[in-house]
């Protein structure tokens, strides 16, 4: 399960990079600000799965 939440993860983490790029390339408008809106939106749930979905690691105890 926390090699599937990873591969998750990094997928969010490297779309959210071609969203931000896409953002500035379509010119403007609604569609530019959606599109950049996405991309935070993915960057903060790629990185709200490892902190808070999948938790501590249970070596740590």
């Amino acid at each position: 399960m926390n090699v599937f939440a990873f591969v998750v993860s990094a997928i969010l983490f490297l779309g959210s990079f071609l969203l931000f790029g896409y953002a500035f390339a379509v010119g403007g408008g609604v569609l530019a600000i959606t599109m950049f809106i996405g991309g935070v939106l993915a960057v903060s749930a790629s990185l709200a799965i490892p902190f808070h979905i999948l938790g501590r690691s249970s070596s740590y105890n």
